[in-house]
């Protein structure tokens, strides 16, 4: 997976001074980079029974929607308040400075439906816990969640109480 790492544009100061972002347009403009990537985030979860794949705006729409393809699942979205246009329900979530909150179709997820969370990103897991909470409220049964880079060090994963987590790359 040090390819994988190669093609991935770090971005120092962005978008405030002292982080270090991870730019993973490049590695979306590299045909081979971009398949190895989906094919790190679904080949796990391969004959693993999943229904759907629930992708995290924005990111995790990109990489979600190719690993339920390649896995033959669903596909739903977890967005941004105002976005989707028919009846949801919330999560509101911690910050570091303040909260926000995300949405997601109230017919998303049918009751005992296994699924699969997919995006880009593992950081604090708040976002995650979140979308977690969305499936597990309309009786979804939470297989995995699958993330393209995990920070470590920002432990995101004890924000997942214990969920199974995979990862492609770690920093």
């Amino acid at each position: 997976m040090t390819d994988l790492k190669a093609s991935i544009r770090h971005v120092p100061d962005f978008p405030k001074p002292g982080i270090l972002f991870y730019d993973i347009t490049t590695l979306l403009q590299d045909p081979a980079g971009l398949r190895a990537a989906v094919d790190g985030l679904a080949t796990p979860f391969l004959g693993q029974g999943i229904d759907l794949v629930v992708g995290i705006e924005s990111r995790g729409f990109i990489f979600g929607s190719a690993v339920a393809d390649r896995i033959g699942a669903g596909f739903a979205l977890v967005r941004k308040p105002g976005k989707l246009p028919s009846s949801t329900i919330k999560a509101t979530y911690d910050l570091e400075y303040g909260s926000d909150t995300l949405e997601m179709h109230d017919d998303a997820v049918k009751k005992g439906q296994r699924v699969l969370i997919v995006d880009d990103l593992l950081a604090t897991g708040g976002t995650a816990r979140a979308a977690a909470g969305l499936v597990k409220r309309l009786g979804g049964e939470l297989h995995a969640l699958a993330f393209l880079i995990e920070l470590v060090a920002l432990d995101g994963r004890k924000q997942l109480g214990g969920e199974h987590v995979h990862t492609v790359l770690n920093y």
